[in-house]
Order: C-alpha cells, then structure tokens, then sequence
C-alpha cells in the first residue's frame, strides 16, 4: 500500500483518517467540497486535494486514478443520490484490486441478521422522518449504496461504526458481524479510532467482503468479552 485517496476528507473522521495514513507513510489524495477545502489547512503541502462533491464522477475518476486503496465517508446527504452516487463513482473507476473501505452506521445489515436495539430503531424513524420533512439526509440511498457495494467484486469492506465520542485513541476496535452480538453492548466508539479501523482495514486481507460492526476496545462490552475469551491458567 502506498497511495491512498479518502473521499470526504475535510470531516471530522476524514481528517482522522488522513492523520493515520501519513502516519503510515502513505502518499494520501482527498476529495472534499470545495468550500470545505480550508480544513486541510493543517495539512498543505503534504497531501493532494481534489476539491468537489463525493458524487462527481469525474473528480473522483481523476482523484482515485492510480491509487491503492480508497477510504470513503459514506455520507447521507440530501436528495440527490449522493452515497450511492459516490459509491458507484468509486466502484467503477479504483483500479482493479485495489482495497475499498467504506464507512456507515449501525443500520445498514448486510445479511439481515442483526438485530438492533430500540434506541437505534427511534434514531432510523427519526432520521428518515426528517428525511421526508427537509431532504437533509436520505438514510434509504445509504442503503442502496451498501447493496451495490456488497453486490460488487471489488475488494470492499464495509464498516459499521456505533456511536461516536471524542477523546485520545484508545487502539484499535474490535468488531462482529452481527450489531446484537454481546461484544458491542456498549455501543460506542472514539471517532479517533473509527478512523483507524479504516485505515488499518487496508492491509488486513481478513476483511475483505466483511461487514464488521465496531466498537471501542476499551469499553466496558469489549473487556467483558475479552474476559471471558481469556485462556485459563491450569497453573
């Protein structure tokens, strides 16, 4: 791995993730709104940006153009097809073999195996309430997005983060396949260490075709698991 271009990059996970990948000595592409361009101040000289929305397909088909590996912030945003937009975009134009990484919450299920708490239930009601309402989000395109992800040979992953918190790293999530497993109880996850999920995602063949379902390592749900995991001491 030694290029990579994160699609969404001027956003508080974004610049998470540009943070790891030059820390991982990555050469590191973005793509962020061009009004947004000013919050990668922190980081001129050392990354390349394509100023544009996620969903134009000819910013990302430039951006992506000899990258190995994709980041993307799957966002939500509006009415006008904008996550599945920008899946497609990316789908069709990363190179062949290169790692994709895309980033959504909880809600979107893959094999319609979990199962989700109420508090996520009356979050989805609320959000797409608001849908209908403003056209500010569209948690229904999300979802399409994932389908053709999911439907796709490319090398994806696709990381369900839980609630986020600000604070120091605390390592790298663990994770599950299915939200409703014990480990991620806890619900809950430093956006810090979200971005390294991803960030890591890229080298870890492990996940490809994976859905994995995050939590923070360091939650009281995690250590509770990784107790009862412990091997035990015959001594």
């Amino acid at each position: 791995m030694k290029k990579v271009c994160i699609v969404g990059a001027s956003g508080k996970l974004g610049k998470y993730m540009v943070q790891h990948a030059l820390d991982r000595d990555y050469e590191v592409v973005g793509v962020c709104r061009e009004h947004s361009v000013g919050k990668l101040d922190a980081f001129k000289g050392r990354i390349t940006i394509f100023p544009g929305d996620t969903n134009n397909r000819e910013v990302i088909q430039k951006a992506v153009a000899g990258c190995d590996g994709v980041l993307t912030v799957l966002v939500p945003w509006g009415a006008h097809h904008y996550s599945s937009g920008t899946a497609q975009a990316i789908l069709d134009y990363a190179r062949p073999g290169a790692r994709l990484i895309f980033s959504c919450g909880w809600h979107i299920t893959r094999d319609g195996q979990d199962v989700y708490p109420e508090t996520l239930k009356r979050e989805e009601k609320i959000a797409r309430w608001i849908s209908r309402l403003t056209h500010i989000v569209d948690i229904d395109d999300q979802i399409e997005a994932c389908r053709r992800i999911f439907a796709s040979d490319t090398r994806w992953t696709v990381v369900r983060g839980s609630d986020l918190e600000e604070g120091k790293s605390q390592g790298l999530p663990v994770w599950s396949r299915h939200v409703g497993d014990p480990i991620l109880k806890s619900n809950m996850t430093r956006r810090v260490d979200y971005a390294l999920f991803m960030v890591a995602a890229l080298e870890d063949d492990a996940l490809i075709h994976e859905a994995p379902a995050i939590v923070g390592c360091r939650t009281p749900s995690a250590l509770a698991h990784a107790a009862d995991t412990a091997p035990i001491d015959a001594g």
